[in-house]
């Protein structure tokens, strides 16, 4: 396979999985640039390098970067000799977003469990409906958290040992 087919398969996945994080709510523009550093070949790269990468405006980069840092999927990392913030896509994200996930589960559970208390408990249309809700989202945020706590263990481990998990799936087409 010639260098620029394989670089141009590198950039249609990435499209592709932008794609599927901006149907699943994640601003293009963020999605695009997340995954642009996921699949680039370089270790980092500047803003500018986004831009022309995926030919969208500095801004656009900038509004990106604002979105994506606070969700652990870039991280500005220091190039001795250089003056420009380069990003590239931080080790452990997956990690970091699925343990905001999981505050946001805990968040859900704790409005359902107050919404129900304020519908004089789950007699009603509305309290069974909120107690459905505590229920899901309680048990789903006692269940994610450790296998998050285990991934990271294992994943560490891994790491340190040079081994990788090896998790067969299917690969969506």
């Amino acid at each position: 396979m010639t260098h620029d087919k394989h670089k141009q398969q590198l950039r249609d996945a990435a499209e592709k999985l932008a794609l599927v994080l901006a149907q699943g709510g994640m601003q293009k523009t963020a999605a695009r640039v997340s995954t642009a550093l996921l699949f680039s070949q370089q270790e980092t790269m500047t803003s500018a390098e986004l831009c022309e990468e995926l030919q969208i405006s500095a801004g656009a980069v900038s509004a990106a970067v604002r979105q994506l840092a606070p969700l652990g999927l870039l991280e500005r990392v220091p190039v001795p000799g250089s003056r420009r913030d380069h990003y590239r896509f931080p080790n452990g994200a997956w990690g970091q977003l699925m343990t905001q996930q999981t505050q946001l589960l805990a968040t859900m559970s704790a409005f359902a469990r107050k919404g129900l208390v304020a519908a004089g408990g789950p007699d009603s249309t509305v309290g069974r409906r909120l107690h459905e809700m505590e229920d899901f989202y309680g048990f789903m945020h006692r269940g994610v958290r450790p296998l998050i706590d285990r991934w990271n263990a294992e994943f560490t481990a891994n790491r340190e040992t040079g081994r990788s998990l090896k998790v067969h799936a299917s690969t969506p087409e």
